[in-house]
């Protein structure tokens, strides 16, 4: 692992948190020894890093620590709508670049933003895909590779739409 690809994981569990999903503290303190083996440099990582099992608790509060010493700290928008869209961003920017299975990334967007943005036409795309990856059958003449091509494509148009998304955010007083 690179350094700059331990900063990147470092930055992808920070928005994790930020956006409320649980991420353990082996997790954390994995994630820590990682960046320290590659290279990272912060004075909190080796504390991280080292944490023994009887001293989890103190990961999350350590793992805050690192990331303002590295300036990758992610605070998401106080509005919860905007929050909402700019966890679909995020989720989204990772189905489109690979790293997220597109069928994690479609339910995601489904379960946890979709309802709360009232199922927003913008969305759509991902709500029937996460249906069909879902509910897949061999039966149906189209693979999940298909599929899953379809949610990367979705992605990447959601992605490309981004701009007028955040002129209506701004018409509704809320931003992304």
């Amino acid at each position: 692992m690179t350094p700059d690809d331990a900063l990147k994981q470092l930055s992808h569990i920070a928005r994790e948190r930020a956006f409320g999903r649980h991420v353990g503290s082996d997790r954390l303190i994995q994630v820590g020894l990682d960046a320290l083996i590659a290279g990272v440099e912060s004075p909190s990582l080796a504390t991280l890093a080292g944490l023994f099992r009887s001293e989890e608790p103190e990961a999350p509060a350590l793992f805050d620590q690192v990331l303002e010493e590295l300036g990758l700290f992610f605070h998401p928008p106080a509005d919860p709508r905007a929050a909402k869209w700019a966890m679909a961003y995020w989720v989204a920017g990772q189905i489109a670049d690979g790293s997220l299975d597109p069928a994690v990334g479609t339910h995601l967007i489904w379960s946890d933003i979709a309802y709360d943005l009232g199922y927003r036409v913008e969305l759509e795309p991902f709500v029937h895909c996460a249906h069909n990856l879902d509910g897949w059958e061999e039966s149906w003449g189209a693979s999940v590779e298909e599929l899953n091509g379809e949610a990367v494509k979705a992605a990447k148009q959601f992605l490309s739409k981004g701009a007028a998304v955040e002129v209506l955010c701004s018409r509704t007083s809320w931003t992304i």
